[in-house]
């Protein structure tokens, strides 16, 4: 952050938003490392030629969402400027993929409810009708919200997969209660969008915030599908990887 940024005026995207957006771009590129400290306000405010409530803003949003913290008397520093990465391949685990980056993971369940399998659950799913489970479910990493997921399961083959959720916190381990001891990743599909609402809430992102998107199915060792889900990851603490061959 060593020269004045470009900032788009009316261009739908809030002046505070463009300016935390590029000083997290500064610190994912190694511009700034972890514990590194941020200039001044006024400092800022003059490179940005904007108002220091205006910086302000950005620093409150960039603070929320963990990339930087204050600490009373000294100033503002980068908390972390390392971001996860969650590799997708043939057999893709929440828990195993980031067991050699953090200490502790973790599967929360949010909320769940049987649906009618219609439009593109039950074609993700082989389903000419019936019922799906559909299960809302947050992963932290060492105490943090890194991911938001939506999941629906045949309610015919996996019953009891919500409880087996909610004692286990993992799919992986849901599943095999139910009987299906492996599975593999079928098809990815990854975008990026702005956090919705639900989002914003337990992923402590601010208002404009980016999610990567993946949209999964993953089947059983007979190529039957016994998952379609739908992450979303904070892009601020997590990066995709896709490990061997693409899959789209």
């Amino acid at each position: 952050m060593k020269s004045a940024r470009f900032i788009t005026r009316n261009s739908g995207v809030a002046i505070w938003r463009q300016i935390a957006d590029q000083i997290r771009g500064d610190i994912t590129a190694g511009k700034m490392p972890s514990g590194a400290k941020l200039p001044p306000e006024v400092t800022l405010a003059e490179r940005f030629a904007v108002n220091r409530h205006t910086i302000r803003s950005a620093i409150a949003a960039l603070t929320k969402e963990g990339v930087l913290r204050a600490e009373q008397g000294r100033g503002t520093f980068v908390a972390n400027s390392r971001k996860l990465t969650y590799r997708i391949g043939e057999r893709t685990r929440f828990s195993e993929i980031l067991s050699t980056q953090v200490r502790e993971t973790r599967g929360i369940l949010l909320g769940h409810r049987i649906e009618d399998a219609e439009g593109e659950v039950a074609a993700a799913l082989g389903m000419t009708g019936g019922q799906v489970i559909r299960i809302d479910s947050m992963h932290t990493a060492d105490g943090n919200p890194v991911s938001c997921a939506t999941a629906w399961f045949d309610a015919a083959r996996v019953p009891n997969v919500v409880e087996d959720y909610r004692v286990s916190g993992s799919i992986t381990a849901a599943l095999k209660a139910a009987g299906i001891d492996d599975y593999l990743r079928k098809s990815t599909i990854i975008a990026a969008r702005h956090a919705d609402a639900e989002d914003l809430r337990h992923l402590r992102l601010s208002p404009g915030a980016i999610v990567l998107v993946s949209t999964a199915i993953n089947v059983d060792m007979d190529g039957h599908p016994i998952e379609y889900a739908r992450s979303r990851f904070a892009a601020d603490r997590m990066e995709i990887a896709i490990d061997g061959k693409s899959m789209v």
